[in-house]
């Protein structure tokens, strides 16, 4: 059951019978409550259309194949849940407003959305005044803990900082370049990985950053600087935060200009099975992305959860994503949080939430932590002629999530702990709570 804020004639002809027959409300009351009471609303903020739609569109169809999965379930509480749809159009302003939209006018539950940083932070500041949930499910640069969002993508210590790892030992990468989409989440992930880098003995002049727009489409030029760069007699490697809609003529020119992943291998971190959908992936052959999930993992869960996704999109080409399966937990943890506070009042169900363990499409059990995090596995893929990837590396067991960097020197004294300390920003070393994020 789900309804967009526009698509009106979606809602059922029972209440709009009611809106036409006020007159008649407090006899038709008893027999016909009002919608809000009979469902537990469930808001989706995800965009549908512009830069961004390339990567969270199928985010919105998960949630909505989640909640149908629900109710077949019998519901929440005794009650049906109804998904709210709403597009942001990749405009960061217009998450705040939509975000406003589904808590005030909808009076939703909790909301399942966002992708950028600049559109999750967009919206932080409604969720604080009006006391709402949101779940993140994106891969992030860290450096926030909020008590009205829980994180379930990536922070740095569980994609960024690995992934780097497995290029210095596994591929003896000595030059770097840090390329990246010209907003929050890759700058400050690029800003870590500086410092991350040069701590390791990387001198200055082996680091190369590039930041370019959304959307950006002419990488000619880019490309050559990074094939220039290669030269220098050093194994050279690309950490890749470009996001949306930008990454299929990046990997376009990479193949024209001839660039293989056994010359320059590129990590990607915002690159997953839906963007490579688009792209003739052959050139692209041992190229990586660091994640937390893939759909080639074969466990019974996967391959249950992957059946159902083909089913459900009646599209047996569709495929499954890191950020998919982030919704994934952080639905069934919302939905037993609810069922332990038995109502949906948030601050009741913040409360429920850290020590709430819900199964990974991996194996293994992940658990929210009291800094909002979860815990999860980490595997380094390699591009495979089919738009998969193969498993090449990963973690021996789940990675517990930080919310604060221990490379940045205004966040490594910093630790997040909504349980004991009630605090986004704990300083360990004044003892004291404040700052950004409390």
């Amino acid at each position: 059951m789900f309804h967009s804020i526009r698509a009106v004639a979606e809602r059922p002809l029972a209440r709009r019978w009611l809106a036409a027959t006020a007159g008649l409300a407090l006899s038709v009351a008893a027999v016909f409550p009002a919608k809000a009471q009979d469902t537990i609303k469930v808001g989706i903020l995800h965009s549908l259309s512009g830069t961004m739609a390339i990567s969270e569109t199928t985010l919105k169809d998960v949630m909505l194949m989640l909640i149908e999965e629900q109710n077949k379930k019998g519901g929440l509480l005794g009650k049906k849940l109804e998904a709210v749809v709403v597009d942001p159009a990749s405009n960061w302003p217009l998450f705040a407003e939509k975000a406003r939209e589904l808590i005030t006018k909808e009076k939703v539950s909790a909301v399942f959305g966002c992708w950028t940083s600049v559109s999750r932070k967009s919206v932080l500041p409604v969720f604080k005044e009006l006391n709402s949930i949101l779940f993140y499910p994106v891969q992030y640069e860290g450096e926030e803990s909020e008590r009205n969002v829980f994180y379930t993508g990536a922070a740095p210590n569980q994609q960024a900082i690995p992934a780097v790892d497995y290029l210095a030992k596994e591929e003896k990468v000595q030059r770097w370049v840090l390329a990246g989409t010209d907003y929050v989440y890759p700058r400050t992930t690029n800003k870590i990985l500086e410092a991350y880098l040069k701590s390791k003995g990387v001198k200055p002049e082996d680091i190369m950053i590039n930041y370019t727009p959304f959307g950006h489409s002419d990488w000619q030029t880019i490309v050559a600087d990074i094939k220039k760069f290669g030269s220098a007699g050093k194994k050279t490697a690309v950490v890749s935060t470009i996001n949306g809609d930008a990454n299929v003529p990046f990997y376009k020119e990479l193949g024209n200009q001839g660039v293989k992943a056994k010359d320059i291998p590129v990590v990607a971190f915002s690159v997953g099975e839906e963007e490579l959908a688009g792209i003739d992936t052959k050139p692209l052959l041992g190229h990586l992305a660091a994640w937390n999930y893939f759909e080639s993992i074969k466990t019974p869960a996967n391959d249950e959860f992957t059946k159902k996704w083909k089913a459900f999109t009646k599209n047996p080409k569709r495929v499954s994503n890191d950020p998919m399966e982030a919704h994934v937990i952080g639905f069934a943890m919302w939905v037993k949080a609810v069922e332990k506070a038995g109502t949906i009042d948030p601050d009741k169900v913040i409360d429920a939430l850290p020590g709430t363990e819900a199964p990974n499409l991996t194996g293994g059990i992940s658990k929210m932590l009291p800094n909002h995090h979860i815990t999860k596995p980490v595997f380094i893929g390699e591009v495979r002629g089919d738009g998969q990837f193969d498993v090449v590396w990963k973690t021996e067991g789940l990675v517990p999530g930080d919310a604060w960097s221990k490379e940045l020197d205004g966040s490594k004294d910093l630790i997040a702990d909504w349980v004991t300390l009630k605090c986004g920003n704990y300083n360990t070393v004044t003892k004291k709570c404040g700052g950004q994020g409390s």
